[in-house]
């Protein structure tokens, strides 16, 4: 089974990656982070990363058909020069973890980068 510093490498592999991060967002702390965080400060990144998930979660708008624990399957958000994907691990155990990926627009290809942090994010879980 792939340990954390692997999966963040495979993440780092896809183009136009400049960071990445697997979070747990109960408690908004970076298991591990690898690249140049988007803030300077992979910790701050990491907060900031669970304040938009929680807002997720939490919003009967974007959860109330769902009945699983987690009931998002990713956020993308995007901005001028950079996107940022943010891919939930579906555990067997109680767990929130999101692997986050900064992605740079210009070198990066938004779907494929989806799939292959999908693909990371099974790795991580099912070994």
């Amino acid at each position: 089974m792939p340990g954390i510093d692997e999966c963040l490498s495979r993440a780092m592999a896809i183009a136009g990656a400049r960071a990445a991060s697997l979070i747990d967002w109960s408690s908004g702390l970076a298991l591990g982070s690898v690249g140049v965080s988007p803030t300077g400060d992979h910790d701050t990144t990491a907060a900031e990363a669970t304040d938009l998930v929680r807002a997720a979660v939490e919003g009967e708008t974007f959860t109330a058909a769902e009945d699983r624990p987690v009931p998002l399957q990713d956020i993308i958000l995007t901005a001028g020069r950079s996107y940022h994907l943010l891919c939930f691990i579906d555990t067997v155990f109680d767990s929130r973890l999101v692997l986050h990926l900064w992605l740079d627009r210009a070198e990066g290809n938004l779907a494929v980068a989806r799939f292959r942090l999908q693909a990371i994010a099974e790795e991580l879980v099912l070994g």
